[in-house]
């Protein structure tokens, strides 16, 4: 036995031996070092623009002829452009052009020095039966061009008000080719026999099809607007003005006469159907006394009859709709007022839909009797334009009913909860809803697709909480179920009613996938066999034949190169096309993120997202975490595919970790519960799951520092970010905030009632109003503990700046600090401003979450990105006004350029 003595001899010597070691176990594992380096020039390296010279094209897009299934597309990469005509049937690739022979030829023909590396043609049209291609050539201004007359090349801009720059008749700003002249340059335009390769400088510029036009199926009729009415025009006249738009001799019928300022035919917003997500919309905008009364106009919504005797239309009145008002503050010589319609949620007026039917041979117009909800609206249900039309700028939507004497439209209730398909018969004059569709959520719709001569059609619907195409006949029997289960069906690419196969897209049907990863099946129209035509473990964009013979099919994921790959109707591959060269991104240090799951904050929930880690990552270190963010609950910004031009990647070079992640209630690909979890909670929904992304990423990996988190994001990103500081004050520590719908009260009716909810209510006189009430940021101002910069642009007509500056008001009077900047004559996209934006965004995450940032007066990194771009460091000219509410003390900053750690006042 062992006596006591010698035992604590021998444990206090292993214990001495024990606490001996502990410094080197402690030197092997040495606690993570805290990031708190701000790198300016490894960041500098990889901005998007320099991104953007290392890959230089990510997908092919097949541009289908119109013999067979041929196709051409064009792929550019460190060799240079080239252009391949791909004959699926032989299985061959082959040049549409030898580069080197035209290359010579172009130099030849117009005395400029070209090589095959480095010829700038973009886009090519064929002609001529396929066998020549037209392509356009931007020179300078007074190059002399042999045989070149006056009417061969479109002049550009030398003073404003002159020449024909961005002329929608003559094809605008590039013209065919895409290439874009500025003001001291030219546009020719060559032909090029393929056969013979015969050069030819065309001496007058094809004319291409003018935006006012709406061209009928058959050519003969042309429909547009002026001053709010509607004209037609038949082909004779029309070839009269594409060569000279006020010919005294065009002859023009006039439809209608009723037509004013916010109840025409004149496109923009108050036309068509639902209003659109503003985040897409940039360019609305309806200033007042500034329109050409006798210029013709694109006609709106307009949609032909297929036999060209008919067309329709949505009028959508808003002539009640409260104005709204935006100021441009940079207008030449002195600021203007912008004033346009726009409707808020909850209010009494709202726009008007009136579905109206025009006969081309009696220019009689009918107004359906289209009434079924308060305050609904409509949409024409349309068949979209094949591959070969839209070569061919024929984009015009045309009845998805056969004929002239049926219509079909959905009308749907401004709660968004019911939803009709209806069809107008023309002839006796009667509107029946063929298909119903209620719920206590908003419903959405895909397009309509009539069959078998209008004896049956495919309608989409998430009745069991799933997106799926159904089968009906024309009087809205329901006859059967194309797909079914967890997954959701997306677009109806092509049916095949001889073989009864309907090919389709969809999300999350592969087990052990993303599920945001889409891929291309075909189906039975009695819903057996479903098949998968494009396997891989990736997201699939497709673009099929006319034929439905044969598919493009582009693969991508966030962590690989994208390739392409041609198959066959049958899901055979018929040949690789393209794989990005990813080579010299590499060499010069390039990454991929890095794709993650984890669970929402119920802890069932699978969400998914993307990682960002530095170029010179370090695991010994401990880095702030940036969650770059957009709730949906349209989208989720989430690449889950290959972007080679991410600004997460730049931000993550300063020396951060950057995520993106969804959350319930953030994205339409998946079920519906998931899609409508923000339902009636359209502040906070995605908040909690955010910050438990983060938690749960931090106890996977050490190198994260929950103790320093930021987040920023653009529009609905910036309702987020500003709303996370506010609501978790205690983790989210600084927020950059741009251009966010804070009080969603003041945003556009649509996308805030839909998404949020709003209640019908009906009087006891039988009145129907309606009831809205929501969340806003400012109310929660008075929770402000971390750092948050307010952005936005001050002539903002989507998300209007004034959501901005009240919530700046209600942090002024809660007395808290916070910082503000406004980009002057800036609309919801920053335009010239962005990257201005970029680099004060990074500034700001590096002075409040490294402690280290450049606090120079001129930013070198963009001057520098300017001057290699050929652009000078000054932009546009207009200086940008920073405002702030912030004292901020610059302890242990950055000297700037050339004077780093010098810190400075």
């Amino acid at each position: 036995m062992l006596n006591r003595t010698r035992f604590f001899a021998l444990s206090g010597g292993l214990l001495s031996l024990i606490a001996a070691s502990i410094p080197a176990l402690a030197a092997d594992n040495p606690a993570p070092v805290k990031q708190t380096k701000a790198n300016y020039e490894l960041a500098a390296q990889w901005t998007p623009a320099k991104m953007g010279k290392l890959v230089l094209e990510s997908s092919v897009t097949p541009h289908w002829l119109d013999q067979g299934d041929r196709f051409w597309y064009t792929f550019e990469n460190s060799k240079g452009r080239k252009f391949y005509i791909v004959d699926p049937v032989k299985k061959t690739r082959t040049f549409v052009f030898d580069p080197v022979k035209l290359a010579a030829q172009l130099t030849a023909a117009t005395g400029m020095p070209y090589d095959s590396q480095h010829l700038p043609i973009t886009t090519i049209k064929f002609v001529k039966n396929d066998t020549t291609i037209q392509f356009d050539l931007v020179v300078p201004k007074d190059a002399v061009i042999p045989g070149e007359k006056k009417t061969t090349a479109t002049q550009t801009q030398t003073d404003a008000g002159n020449g024909q720059e961005d002329d929608p008749q003559q094809g605008g700003r590039g013209g065919r080719g895409g290439a874009a002249a500025n003001r001291n340059e030219k546009t020719l335009t060559f032909e090029y026999e393929l056969a013979g390769g015969k050069l030819t400088l065309l001496d007058e510029r094809p004319a291409r099809k003018p935006a006012w036009a709406s061209i009928s199926p058959d050519e003969k009729t042309i429909v547009f607007a002026r001053n709010h009415n509607l004209y037609m025009m038949d082909a004779a006249n029309y070839a009269k003005a594409l060569k000279k738009a006020d010919d005294p001799a065009i002859v023009e019928v006039q439809l209608t006469t009723d037509g004013v300022e916010d109840n025409g035919y004149g496109g923009g917003r108050g036309m068509g159907g639902d209003q659109q997500q503003q985040d897409q919309n940039e360019n609305v905008q309806q200033g007042e006394g500034q329109e050409n009364t006798r210029a013709r106009t694109g006609a709106g919504n307009i949609a032909w009859s297929r036999d060209s005797k008919k067309f329709a239309t949505v009028r959508r009145d808003s002539l009640k709709v409260e104005k709204l008002w935006v100021i441009n503050s940079l207008a030449s010589p002195r600021p203007t007022l912008e004033t346009y319609r726009y409707a808020m949620p909850g209010d009494v007026n709202t726009p008007i839909s009136r579905l109206e039917v025009f006969d081309i041979a009696s220019k009689a117009r009918t107004i359906v009797k289209a009434d079924g909800f308060t305050d609904q609206t409509i949409q024409v249900e349309v068949e979209r334009p094949t591959a070969r039309q839209r070569e061919k700028e024929r984009t015009e939507s045309v009845w998805a009913a056969p004929g002239s004497d049926k219509l079909y439209f959905t009308r749907v209730s401004r709660d968004m909860h019911r939803v009709d398909m209806c069809v107008a018969d023309l002839v006796a004059g009667t509107v029946k809803p063929v298909i119903e569709e209620r719920m206590n959520v908003y419903i959405e719709t895909k397009p309509l697709k009539i069959i078998d001569n209008g004896a049956a059609m495919i309608w989409w619907s998430e009745r069991d909480g799933w997106g799926h195409y159904y089968l009906y006949s024309a009087d809205g029997t329901l006859k059967g179920q194309l797909d079914k289960g967890e997954f959701v069906a997306e677009d109806l690419t092509y049916v095949d009613e001889k073989s009864r196969q309907a090919y389709i897209t969809a999300d999350g049907r592969e087990d052990g996938e993303n599920p945001y990863y889409m891929h291309f099946y075909r189906v039975s129209l009695d819903g057996s066999g479903m098949k998968l035509l494009d396997p891989g473990e990736a997201s699939h964009a497709v673009q099929m034949s006319d034929s439905g013979r044969f598919f493009v099919d582009n693969s991508s994921r966030v962590n690989t190169a994208p390739e392409a790959t041609l198959y066959d109707g049958l899901g055979s591959t018929v040949m690789p096309l393209e794989k990005v060269d990813m080579s010299r991104a590499i060499e010069a240090g390039f990454k991929f993120p890095e794709p993650f799951k984890v669970k929402a904050d119920d802890g069932i929930t699978d969400i998914y997202g993307v990682m960002y880690k530095p170029f010179d990552f370090d695991p010994a270190k401990k880095y702030p975490l940036i969650e770059y963010v957009y709730p949906g609950p349209q989208t989720e910004s989430v690449d889950y595919t290959f972007n080679a031009r991410s600004a997460n990647v730049t931000l993550a070079n300063f020396g951060f970790i950057v995520i993106t992640v969804g959350n319930r209630g953030g994205n339409p690909n998946r079920s519906k519960w998931y899609h409508t979890f923000g339902y009636n909670n359209l502040r906070d929904y995605g908040l909690a799951d955010k910050k438990t992304a983060a938690e749960q990423l931090a106890e996977r990996y050490p190198f994260i520092d929950l103790d320093r988190v930021g987040m920023w994001g653009h529009s609905g990103g910036g309702f987020m970010t500003a709303a996370a500081l506010l609501l978790y004050p205690d983790f989210f520590k600084v927020g950059w905030s741009e251009s966010g719908n804070h009080e969603n009260n003041i945003y556009n009716n649509t996308w805030s009632e839909k998404h949020n909810g709003l209640k019908e209510v009906e009087d006891k006189d039988g009145k129907v109003h309606f009831e809205y009430s929501i969340d806003k940021n400012s109310e929660i101002a008075k929770n402000l503990k971390g750092h948050l910069m307010l952005v936005t642009g001050d002539y903002d007509n989507n998300v209007h700046p004034s959501n901005t500056f009240r919530l700046a008001d209600a942090l002024i009077k809660a007395n808290k600090r916070f910082d503000m900047m406004v980009l002057p004559g800036q609309r919801h996209a920053y335009g010239p401003d962005a990257d201005y934006a970029m680099w004060r965004r990074a500034d700001y995450f590096c002075q409040h979450l490294l402690s280290d940032y450049d606090q120079s007066v001129d930013m070198w990194e963009l001057n520098r990105e300017q001057q290699n771009n050929g652009k000078t460091p000054a932009g546009r000219g207009g200086a940008v006004t920073t405002t702030t509410t912030t004292t901020t003390t610059t302890t242990g900053g950055r000297g700037g350029r050339g004077g780093r750690g010098g810190g400075g006042n």
